[in-house]
């Protein structure tokens, strides 16, 4: 069953879930398959669709996955303060971001209770793009719209997902656990999905266009 969303709600209700995750209830496998159906409606370069998608629900493998990404939290929560962007709302700004980080940290912490991980994937490799633009956007630009066709399918049917990509520190590990031939295939995010606790979603609070759209030129 879908929720009587309009596609303006749709759109800005989608947010990133973590300590809304249901982590006791079930997802039914059927709707991940009707959430893909509609992801790979989504645009790929030159129409290779070169996408591949892994879904985890086996308890080992989930508690596997769980261990690398808390390592890369670990790493990454060190230096996330640091990153605060200095400004005359500062105070703003940290309390934002501690508020991220306290939701993320539960994430780290409950990774392996989600009900369904899925791991977006696409054919081909940019290691060696170095600062090769064309090639990395291209790449990513194969994958990341179904990604997030996939996150708007699945709020439209009570479910909600969190887009991260630590686990990618340890790409070639997860690789290994989930088998994935890491020299031709590259993982994307790993996107937790479970049913919320409630419904109700308002849009985040945004940065004005002015000053972000440029008209013309810079």
């Amino acid at each position: 069953m879908t929720l009587s969303l309009t596609l303006d709600e749709l759109l800005s209700t989608t947010r990133a879930v973590r300590k809304r995750l249901d982590l006791e209830r079930p997802v039914e496998m059927s709707l991940i398959y009707e959430c893909l159906q509609l992801a790979m409606q989504a645009p790929s370069g030159s129409n290779a669709q070169g996408w591949h998608f892994v879904v985890v629900t086996d308890l080992e493998v989930k508690a596997r996955l769980a261990e690398l990404y808390r390592k890369a939290w670990s790493i990454y929560s060190r230096s996330f303060r640091s990153m605060i962007p200095a400004s005359d709302k500062i105070a703003t700004h940290l309390s934002t971001s501690e508020r991220v980080a306290g939701s993320a940290a539960y994430l780290a912490e409950h990774m392996h209770q989600v009900p369904v991980l899925l791991i977006p994937c696409v054919a081909g490799r940019t290691d060696d793009a170095g600062t090769n633009s064309l090639r990395q956007a291209s790449l990513y630009g194969s994958i990341l719209p179904a990604v997030w066709s996939f996150m708007l399918a699945a709020r439209g049917r009570s479910l909600g997902t969190c887009w991260t990509t630590l686990h990618l520190m340890y790409e070639r590990e997860a690789a290994a656990v989930l088998g994935i031939p890491y020299e031709s295939i590259t993982q994307a995010a790993l996107i937790p999905v479970a049913y919320t606790l409630g419904e109700a979603f308002k849009p985040a609070q945004r940065k004005p266009l002015d000053g972000i759209v440029h008209v013309n030129g810079w």
